[in-house]
């Protein structure tokens, strides 16, 4: 917000015309000048802006970081729920002291990590990954073998339910519900784990930021795929690159201190909670965090899991207070599945 006439762009992962008018009235009082955007966001339409404002959640700041390749744009989220989680700075309620702190010059910008993706040969229509790359077969339930070479040396030849490269940002995502450690934010480092390997003495491998990890050889009885932040889904046949991508995220953070320890401290008991929950239940609350509310017939068609399965396994996420219902109002025989806002 520095500088002579620094433009913002509001983006909106859901329209919302009350909302925009709400923060655009605040916006205009400071003599902010803005565009609104909402929907696919493109590289082009970063042209000329200082700053994004990301008004939604975690899976809407990853939708923004996922358009920015060559063209990077500091990210500053606003989460409509009233919650800071990982990836969202503020809720939308603080909107006013926000533009304040940005006025005054009170925030800094953090470098954070992403991972470029190659797929047998070629990166074109990849996004850079913030959170992880996962290599799955697309058939649930079904082991993959799979090769992981780092810096041109065999680590290990595994048969497994997939394998997730993840930053320090995703470590705390699906890594961390699949057995992987923690990383700080400041790690200059990524985590490489097996999901559910058939070798009982597997473990996480944390690895150099500036190491090229390869995944070659990759098989199974099925197509397998390679999903970029849980959204992106990509077929492969054989081979995947993944590397420090050259441009990092750029996040605006209101201030020196920081709450990672106490978001920390839920994921860790989150962890634990999923330890001797099934697999399906465990994917089955991975998509909700990523995909955001769905209905049961939504969730049996990303995951291809059996309905009984769905449904089995979505009374133990409920029974446990991490997944929650409500009717669809466009209609009521269906119920509404999403993750519960405390974990968040």
């Amino acid at each position: 917000m520095r500088g002579a006439d620094p433009r913002l762009l509001l983006y909106f992962g859901k329209p919302s015309s009350k909302l925009a008018d709400a923060i655009g009235r605040v916006l205009e009082s400071y003599g902010v000048s803005y565009d609104v955007a909402h929907g696919r966001l493109s590289e082009d339409q970063l042209e000329g802006f200082d700053l994004v404002v990301v008004v939604g959640e975690d899976r809407d700041v990853l939708a923004v970081s996922h358009a920015m390749r060559e063209r990077v744009v500091p990210v500053l989220g606003l989460s409509v729920s009233g919650n800071s989680t990982f990836l969202m700075e503020a809720g939308v309620g603080e909107v006013e002291s926000v533009v304040e702190k940005l006025g005054a010059g009170e925030y800094h910008v953090a470098e954070v990590s992403r991972l470029s993706v190659s797929l047998d040969g070629s990166s074109e229509g990849v996004p850079c990954a913030l959170n992880e790359v996962a290599v799955f077969p697309s058939r649930s339930a079904t082991l993959m073998e799979h090769t992981l070479v780092v810096d041109g040396e065999v680590v290990w030849r595994d048969y497994s339910d997939g394998v997730i490269v993840a930053t320090p940002t995703g470590s705390t995502a699906y890594a961390l519900s699949a057995g992987g450690p923690i990383l700080l934010p400041s790690s200059k480092a990524f985590v490489v784990v097996s999901v559910n390997s058939l070798d009982l003495t597997r473990r996480p491998l944390v690895v150099s930021e500036d190491s090229v990890i390869e995944i070659r050889e990759v098989s199974s009885r099925c197509d397998c795929e390679v999903v970029v932040d849980g959204s992106h889904r990509f077929k492969v046949e054989d081979r995947v690159v993944i590397r420090r991508a050259e441009r990092p995220a750029l996040f605006v953070r209101l201030s020196r201190g920081s709450d990672t320890a106490r978001r920390i401290a839920k994921k860790v008991m989150l962890a634990k909670e999923l330890m001797d929950m099934p697999p399906s239940a465990k994917l089955i609350l991975k998509i909700l965090e990523y995909e955001g509310p769905l209905t049961q017939k939504d969730i049996i068609a990303k995951t291809l899991l059996p309905p009984r399965t769905v449904r089995h396994a979505l009374s133990i996420l409920m029974s446990r207070g991490l997944v929650h219902k409500q009717p669809l109002l466009r209609d009521a025989r269906q119920d509404l599945y999403y993750v519960a806002t405390e974990l968040e």
